[in-house]
């Protein structure tokens, strides 16, 4: 999978859990047939947030993963697991 674009740049690994938090929210996202619009509404945020955080732009609260986590019907801690 592609690695995140940070302000329009390849990142380096220094920021892999955001990385893969970014991943897992989109590959289940996508799996549930969820749009951005669609999660943020349920997570009751805005879409645009959704979609840095999709693109490693923003960093993210541990309240926010827990809404997105409840949002996609998972465990917050399974938004951080690395692909296998």
């Amino acid at each position: 999978m592609a690695k995140c674009i940070a302000h329009h740049k390849q990142t380096t690994g220094k920021n892999l859990l955001r990385e893969t938090l970014a991943q897992n929210m989109r590959r289940l996202r996508i799996e549930q047939n969820i749009s951005q619009e669609e999660l943020a509404f349920r997570c009751e945020l805005d879409r645009t947030y959704i979609s840095a955080i999709e693109r490693c732009v923003w960093n993210i609260s541990l309240g926010n993963i827990e809404k997105i986590a409840g949002a996609l019907k998972v465990e917050p801690w399974q938004l951080l697991l690395p692909p296998e």
